[in-house]
């Protein structure tokens, strides 16, 4: 099977995305490259039936289906466009709540600097792509848009779109993105919100850059 463990991962973070309630029904989808393919979760079938052999995979530069007993999620041309903006291996997409609440906003064009987490997505806001009918060409390129410079983008009236180097790393962002929205949310209803300066965002980023962030914990018999 080609792709297994890229298939396995897909189906690992599929049912994060049930357990952390970051998507509703059949909604959103997750793919990662390795090589000139891509593993991308099959179109319209519900989390709790997706196995690795049911996974697609696809050309990555002709979106082909080369493996798989099924169609490719329908927002194939989404991710293959997020990886090539971003240079990132792997995407997930999700209408997560407060993400895609904050995508529906009448008139806000960007997600705002209210906390320093924002530079995990490659700048000091993240932007709202315009509308454009799921799965078109032309959402890809308005996605296209909103990513330039970024890890992360949000679409109208539709939800969010993450990459990262690997899954885990996508999965994290589509996370943290989600908690920002959800703080954006919180904080604009009690009142007017403070935002960061762009220089405070770069100092945030310098650091992270310098010093790293996070650590991972050693194997048992490393301890």
């Amino acid at each position: 099977m080609l792709l297994q463990n890229e298939r396995e991962n897909i189906c690992d973070i599929c049912a994060r995305l049930v357990a952390d309630k970051l998507v509703v029904a059949t909604a959103g989808n997750v793919s990662v490259r390795q090589g000139d393919l891509v593993a991308i979760t099959p179109s319209g079938l519900p989390y709790d039936e997706i196995r690795p052999d049911l996974v697609s995979v696809v050309d990555f530069s002709t979106g082909k289906e080369v493996d798989g007993p099924l169609a490719p999620a329908s927002e194939l041309g989404l991710h293959l466009t997020a990886m090539r903006v971003t240079g990132e291996k792997a995407v997930v997409h999700t209408h997560s709540p407060a993400a895609t609440a904050v995508a529906c906003l009448d008139g806000v064009t960007k997600l705002p600097a209210i906390h320093y987490y924002i530079c995990m997505f490659g700048g000091s806001d993240v932007r709202v792509a315009d509308y454009a009918i799921y799965g078109s060409t032309e959402l890809a390129q308005n996605v296209a848009k909103a990513l330039e410079g970024r890890t992360a983008a949000l679409m109208s009236n539709h939800g969010s779109v993450v990459a990262g180097s690997d899954l885990d790393t996508a999965y994290t962002r589509a996370q943290e993105l989600e908690w920002v929205c959800s703080l954006y949310l919180r904080t604009t209803q009690s009142g007017p919100a403070k935002i960061l300066s762009d220089a405070q965002i770069e100092a945030v980023a310098m650091k992270i850059r310098d010093t790293g962030y996070g650590q991972s914990a050693p194997h048992e018999d490393e301890a």
